[in-house]
């Protein structure tokens, strides 16, 4: 028999460590295990409207599934929003005090804030809404240092590079050299929300079945364990 084609996932940075524990699960049950390609998911939306090849894309917000949906782009009936997130302030490990909807505006206006491209890139996004919501943005947005994705964000604080950055809470939870110094209150911002969809492009068999293993009981069991909630 034939060996299955591995097939090949486009993925939001922030799943980076739930998604590769969900493909070593899939791997362990006997199939081959899937290649993923993590990257902002505007980057990765981009890269299908030019034609790039893949077989499955969890991006960490609707607008760019939409993009790709308007486009033709995704399998009939294959779109669904699977995981949920929070987004928090983080601060180096040991540095910064606790941030505050009443303190924000004048604590991250101080020095460079890291946070993900604010134009495109879905965290970034959220974070700007939450900003423009609570009315601290227009003193912020001087100060922002734009990263490529949000994990490019996050390495910007572990480094020190920036005293405080806005991330998922799933990203800071995925690294020890950070630390959550507020929570955004979920009104102040779109509902973050990451749906998976099969291409219409792709021809690999495999591919929807690595799909339905993400939205099972036991797929989304694995990515609650990285702290996001399911759906």
């Amino acid at each position: 028999m034939a060996q299955e084609r591995a097939p090949l996932v486009l993925a939001a940075a922030s799943l980076q460590e739930s998604m590769n524990a969900a493909a070593d699960s899939w791997a362990n049950q006997g199939h081959t295990r899937p290649v993923i390609s993590f990257a902002a998911s505007s980057a990765l939306a981009r890269q299908v409207q030019a034609g790039g090849k893949a077989d499955l894309f969890a991006s960490a917000d609707e607008e760019w599934m939409d993009v790709l949906q308007k486009d033709g782009l995704l399998a009939d009936r294959t779109r669904g929003a699977f995981l949920g997130n929070r987004l928090v302030v983080i601060a180096p490990a040991g540095r910064g005090g606790q941030v505050t909807t009443r303190t924000l505006a004048k604590t991250l206006s101080a020095g460079p804030l890291a946070m993900a491209d604010t134009d495109s890139v879905p965290a970034g996004k959220y974070g700007k809404a939450a900003l423009e919501r609570l009315g601290a943005w227009p003193m912020i947005a001087p100060h922002v240092v734009r990263a490529e994705n949000v994990r490019a964000a996050l390495a910007l604080v572990e480094r020190g590079a920036a005293p405080y950055g806005i991330v998922y809470a799933t990203d800071a939870k995925a690294s020890s050299r950070v630390r959550v110094v507020g929570m955004f209150p979920a009104a102040s911002h779109p509902p973050i929300t990451y749906p998976l969809a099969r291409l219409k492009a792709s021809t690999n068999p495999a591919a929807e079945g690595f799909r339905r293993f993400l939205i099972s009981a036991q797929g989304k069991a694995i990515f609650r364990r990285f702290g996001f909630s399911t759906r």
